[in-house]
């Protein structure tokens, strides 16, 4: 949607030309109702009878168009002075008759109305072209006003990823003091989490201020994984499908799920293996949208029960699908396990 005229409209909302130059404005008025004189004086003998003002009318108005009412007021006594002397009759005189006296109070109210009327519509679209250009400026200011938030909140989402990844790496140079397993191990694990989760922040928004689609932060997520592990001999496929966009809320736990459900394959499924396969996929159902992590690992014991495990990266996948109200489970599958979260797309 534009807010400039169009150039007819923007012509007329600039009437009356040369407000700033009466005399030559009511020069010109002489010229158009001397032309409206001449051209009557020619046309007299093709009107019939009682027609002394055809042609000084469209000179009143067009006086009053183009250079306001006191043009026009000086055009319509010019017109109506050509018209009694010259066309009523007796003709070549200023003679008052009651017939005379009718025409003239014809004429008197006619450019009136017209002169009236022209500088009301002039008026109007004065006004119109003031709002207007009101209009221009809040939108401009507010166009600025809006690249000004967004680049400020990228700013933020870039500051607060940074931070939880330095938080992270803080972590990492903690850990490296410690010499009990369990505790090294608990740091480990917190310290990767808040790498994924600064990683995401940085990433949920591309530069433009839209929100990045699922294939692009699932894409990164499984890039940090595979560059932090070390392991060459695992071969990943992923495959997600094309403008999936999850709320900013969601993104975050279900990259924390991912993380979780790749760090489950690689410890556990494939450990002491020195080639295996991840496979992670997401795709669109029936009101949701399915992501499936799986490999072809030792797969998951026969006694196993998700609800009732006890290891901490299963419960906090647990707590954050119950978070986005998404459905999470691990299962055996045809080779290795099978980790399946299915996100509402409300």
């Amino acid at each position: 949607m534009t807010l400039r005229p169009g150039p007819t409209a923007a012509f007329i909302e600039r009437l009356p030309i040369i407000p700033n130059r009466p005399r030559l404005a009511f020069a010109l008025t002489g010229v158009i109702c001397i032309f409206a004189l001449g051209l009557r004086w020619v046309l007299d003998d093709a009107f019939p009878p009682g027609y002394p003002y055809l042609t000084f009318f469209p000179a009143v108005i067009i006086s009053s168009f183009l250079f306001g009412p006191r043009p026009g007021v000086l055009a319509a006594l010019l017109c109506g002075l050509f018209a009694w002397y010259f066309f009523i009759p007796p003709r070549h005189t200023f003679a008052l008759g009651d017939g005379t006296i009718t025409a003239l109070l014809f004429y008197i109210g006619v450019v009136t109305v017209d002169i009236a009327l022209v500088h009301l519509m002039q008026a109007a679209n004065r006004h119109l072209a003031l709002a207007r250009e009101q209009l221009r400026e809040l939108a401009d200011r507010h166009g600025e006003l809006a690249a000004r938030s967004d680049i400020l909140f990228q700013e933020l989402q870039h500051r607060v990823g940074n931070n939880l990844q330095m938080v992270g790496a803080v972590l990492s140079l903690q850990m490296r003091g410690l010499k009990e397993e369990t505790a090294r191990r608990a740091i480990s694990d917190a310290a990767q989490r808040l790498q994924v989760i600064g990683n995401i922040q940085r990433r949920l928004y591309s530069p433009d201020g839209e929100r990045v689609p699922l294939d692009r932060y699932i894409g990164a997520v499984t890039e940090q994984i595979r560059a932090s592990n070390g392991w060459d001999g695992i071969t990943w496929n992923v495959a997600i499908e094309d403008g999936i966009i999850l709320k900013p809320d969601r993104a975050v736990p279900v990259a924390l799920i991912l993380s979780e459900a790749i760090a489950n394959s690689l410890e556990h499924g494939l450990r002491g293996r020195e080639t295996g396969r991840i496979d992670i996929t997401a795709a669109r159902g029936p009101g949701c949208v399915t992501l499936k992590v799986s490999d072809d690992g030792a797969g998951l014991p026969d006694t196993f029960q998700a609800e009732a495990a006890n290891s901490i990266g299963l419960r906090i996948s647990r707590v954050l699908a119950e978070q986005i109200k998404a459905e999470y489970g691990l299962s055996a599958g045809e080779t290795g396990a099978v980790m399946r979260l299915s996100i509402p797309e409300d």
